[in-house]
């Protein structure tokens, strides 16, 4: 017990930069100008999408899920007293055409330089599975639970405290 929780303590303190995935090209990017039929193209492999103002620069300006998308698929029905378009985002009335229109702009993240335990308190906090990592308003990687979980425990596996202290 006291060597998982020497190992547990470790791996808090490691940086978030040790443990994201760091392949920028991998990622699900996507300009905010894109018309929503790319969106739903990229959706039907991937469960979100980060939306960046230009690729070349990356900056990161949002976030579209499958739940937002699904929001915006589902027919939506309006009684008749109600004159124009409500605040209602959908396909069906032509009021979700770009990605800009979709994604949530209130973007949870974290930088590359902070501890792991700290992101995953903004985790926990916030209900998420993954944050984007940015540095500078740029995405730089991506922080998931899956990658948090594979790490640790490959470390409990093959780490040296562990190896040592039972030698």
């Amino acid at each position: 017990m006291v060597k998982q929780n020497k190992l547990i303590k470790e791996f808090y303190e490691l940086k978030v930069s040790q443990l994201m995935d760091k392949r920028v090209w991998d990622l699900p990017l996507i300009e905010e100008k894109e018309d929503i039929h790319h969106v739903l193209s990229i959706l039907g492999a991937r469960n979100h999408i980060w939306v960046v103002k230009d690729m070349d620069r990356k900056e990161l300006v949002g976030v579209i899920t499958e739940h937002d998308v699904l929001s915006i698929l589902a027919p939506k029905h309006f009684p008749s007293y109600v004159f124009g378009m409500p605040d209602i985002r959908s396909i069906q009335h032509g009021t979700a055409n770009t990605a800009g229109d979709v994604m949530a702009n209130k973007i949870i993240m974290c930088d590359p330089d902070e501890k792991i335990i700290d992101a995953l308190m903004r985790m926990v906090k916030f209900k998420l599975r993954r944050l984007p990592v940015v540095k500078d308003k740029i995405i730089v990687g991506e922080l998931t639970l899956h990658q948090l979980i594979r790490k640790y425990y490959s470390a409990t596996q093959y780490h040296p405290i562990l190896e040592d202290e039972e030698g």
